[in-house]
């Protein structure tokens, strides 16, 4: 009932932001996904991401055979491409496959077979339907938000010492192997999801269920949450602001070799193409929840999360899409979020309530003062400075330990833990 009832409420969303997008004079998500059916696709590897994450349900040689069918399929596509003059890509086999098994779940097969594999099709396509719903709703607040408060966050931003500033001089100056490094993290975090939500996800098929909390999830709620602040703080990035990229609507071309002179703050107009979402980070909330979930994976996958992450946080000052309170914003945001969804698997208890409850306060607290005290942590970096650093850190810990209290380590209560919730 609970899958029914959220796969409902998707498909509303979905038609909702359809509409809303339509308003605008922009094509939604739904009919951005009905074009990969038979169109180029935007992203081949997203959607071979979500093939993969469907085949968790699968037995080994319904995944080579699902996999098999995928390629094939492109190479038929890929070869009238090139016969026709048209752009070679790939994916659209992988998003056939992944329809046609939704197709024949409902068709052919009756109870917890039925389930489980609707459940894997429902977890692919919501990995690549998610990235139709953030492109849609990142033009909409273009075009919602014809005003942003990137000079309140720049001044606040001093607190920490123009980050952005600073990492953006460094990738300048280790062109072209940092950046084209950078960027090609940046662009295929989708792609480091799957691979710790794949080895959590190892042993749905056996099992008959899946876990009862992953990387999955997490991502989703962040991807839920997170975007809704874009339309309560707007702002792009001091790459469009204050640098070459915002064209007209730049204050000055100053990004990354200047800091703009200190004055105070006040509402910017901007173009209605640039999304507003730097506030908060999400690139930073889902790399810190990979990192989090890489934890109890091998070493491969330990560090592979640690990498992730410091390249992504590395890439948003880097490239000047985010200021440095957007990332410890994204970081409180993540955390939170996932101590909330561990708390909630446990049953709400205190620990669980004070965290989130926490978490949330200093997440709120932290947009309060970046909009309406900037002046003052200009003025006073060595003080708001490391407070700010501080109370991230109060949320991290908080998080630590209460995992520490909560979470077994061993014997009957583990397994009961890890234990799937069958279908």
């Amino acid at each position: 009932m609970l899958w029914a009832a959220a796969g409902v409420v998707t498909l509303g969303f979905l038609v909702v932001l359809e509409i809303t997008a339509r308003h605008y004079g922009l094509p939604g998500p739904v009919t951005n996904e009905l074009r990969e059916v038979v169109l180029a696709p935007k992203s081949g590897a997203l959607l071979y991401s979500g093939l993969c994450l469907m085949m968790v349900v699968l037995t080994w040689r319904q995944r080579f055979l699902a996999l098999g069918a995928a390629v094939g399929l492109d190479a038929v596509v890929l070869l009238v491409r090139l016969a026709v003059g048209a752009k070679p890509t790939f994916g659209n086999g992988a998003l056939w496959v992944l329809l046609g098994c939704g197709a024949y779940a409902l068709t052919r097969l009756t109870g917890r077979d039925r389930t489980l594999l609707l459940k894997g099709v429902g977890l692919g396509l919501v990995l690549v339907t998610g990235r139709k719903i953030g492109d849609a709703w990142l033009l909409i607040t273009s075009k919602a938000r014809p005003h942003v408060l990137d000079a309140y966050t720049e001044a606040a931003d001093r607190a920490l010492g123009n980050p952005s500033w600073i990492a953006g001089r460094i990738v300048h100056a280790t062109e072209p192997i940092g950046d084209h490094l950078l960027d090609y993290v940046y662009i295929q975090l989708p792609v480091a999801a799957v691979l710790v939500a794949l080895y959590q996800l190892r042993n749905v098929a056996t099992d008959r269920g899946f876990p009862r909390h992953h990387l999955v999830r997490t991502f989703l709620v962040i991807a839920m949450l997170g975007p809704a602040i874009y339309m309560l703080f707007p702002t792009v990035g001091p790459v469009y602001v204050y640098g070459a990229e915002g064209g007209n609507y730049a204050v000055a071309n100053l990004w990354p070799d200047t800091v703009p002179a200190l004055q105070d703050p006040s509402w910017l107009p901007f173009d209605g193409i640039t999304p507003r979402n730097c506030m908060p980070s999400l690139h930073t909330a889902w790399a810190t929840a990979i990192f989090i979930h890489s934890r109890k994976g091998p070493r491969f996958l330990r560090y592979a999360g640690a990498f992730w992450l410091v390249a992504t946080l590395s890439a948003t000052l880097g490239f000047g899409y985010h200021y440095g309170v957007d990332l410890v914003a994204g970081a409180v945001f993540a955390v939170t979020i996932e101590g909330g969804l561990r708390a909630h698997d446990r049953g709400w208890d205190r620990p669980g309530i004070a965290l989130t409850v926490y978490g949330t306060a200093v997440f709120a607290v932290m947009l309060v003062s970046y909009r309406y005290l900037p002046m003052q942590m200009a003025a006073h970096p060595w003080l708001y400075g490391p407070l700010l650093l501080l109370v991230t850190a109060s949320v991290i810990w908080g998080y630590l330990r209460t995992i520490k209290e909560t979470e077994p380590t061993s014997g009957p209560a583990l397994r009961a833990e890890l234990q799937p919730e069958l279908v």
